[in-house]
């Protein structure tokens, strides 16, 4: 007899939807924050692959070590579930950051965002036409109103060149961003979201490790202090530091926030309120880097903040 994926036995979870929503807002505002810290690694000796990397390695360190110490019994995996935690780790999470990052390398990361962003259409079709479920009316105009509303922030129309190639890397980084979600909703049904992460970054860590081993690693820019850029450019922190952020922050917190929301919203709901990330950081790099954010760009926001509002009111 086959073992099932995930225990029978496992008790029923209690969801508060409030709940939900905060923390999926609070995971894309510290998202929003992680681009611009992000920005300010790439430009000084790390490239996105290498942060993409440590994003993961670490990531998985700083979770096994937390359910090392308060949760050890949390640890155990099943066989049966290796295949599960391999697709989750590789095709959710090492994947939606290679191909955003291959993205970046040839579109404006405006762009490679909105691409990626088209995932919650994605998952409301699969919802609609593979699962069956019913998708109300409301949820299909909210997926429009903020992906045109984050037309609006990126700024689609300002003289764009698409590259084909980074367009077919967006729109793959958007199906990595589907399995991830449908993924990550699967195993919080019948496993805690602290584990569930965890194994996800160790099996994405493993993966980079194979991609590029660590013995590759450039280990004498740790120390090296670098600038914060922008109206911040006087002031500088040492590499290790930023990464740490990117590291603790930037990925730990809002990551594992993403997946306990999913305790509490369907996918769908979960990703379309993520999509204050670009909004997020579209204001913050105004804010700290000095980049420009214009009458439009603030109106798409609005109309992302609307589309959200909209989603919610969809029982």
């Amino acid at each position: 007899m086959v073992e099932p994926l995930f225990p029978a036995d496992s008790p029923p979870i209690d969801r508060r939807p409030a709940f939900g929503y905060g923390m999926t807002i609070a995971a894309a505002l510290l998202f929003g924050f992680n681009g611009a810290v992000s920005k300010v690694i790439l430009a000084s000796a790390l490239d996105s692959l290498r942060l993409t990397e440590l994003r993961s390695t670490g990531a998985a360190a700083g979770l096994l070590l937390l359910l090392v110490a308060f949760a050890r019994r949390r640890l155990r995996l099943r066989r049966s579930e290796l295949g599960y935690f391999v697709a989750f780790g590789v095709l959710g999470v090492a994947f939606v950051q290679l191909f955003y990052f291959l993205a970046i390398h040839r579109l404006p990361v405006g762009i490679a965002l909105l691409l990626e962003y088209l995932a919650p259409l994605v998952v409301a079709l699969w919802a609609r036409f593979v699962v069956r479920e019913d998708v109300r009316r409301r949820i299909w105009l909210a997926l429009a109103l903020v992906l045109g509303g984050l037309a609006g922030v990126v700024q689609i129309w300002n003289g764009l060149t698409l590259d084909g190639l980074g367009v077919a890397y967006g729109l793959i980084a958007a199906l990595a961003y589907c399995v991830y979600i449908l993924l990550a909703e699967r195993g919080v049904q019948r496993r805690d979201s602290v584990s569930v992460a965890a194994y996800g970054f160790l099996f994405a860590a493993l993966f980079w490790a194979v991609v590029q081993p660590w013995w590759s690693f450039p280990g004498r820019v740790a120390g090296r202090d670098v600038s914060l850029l922008g109206h911040l450019s006087s002031w500088h922190l040492p590499l290790w530091a930023l990464v740490l952020w990117v590291i603790v922050p930037g990925t730990i917190m809002p990551f594992g926030l993403i997946i306990s929301a999913l305790r509490h919203l369907p996918a769908i709901r979960v990703g379309i309120v993520a999509m204050l990330e670009p909004v997020a950081a579209a204001v913050l790099a105004w804010v700290w880097l000095g980049e420009s954010l214009d009458t439009a760009q603030l109106a798409g926001g609005v109309v992302v903040l609307a589309g959200i509002v909209l989603a919610q009111t969809a029982r």
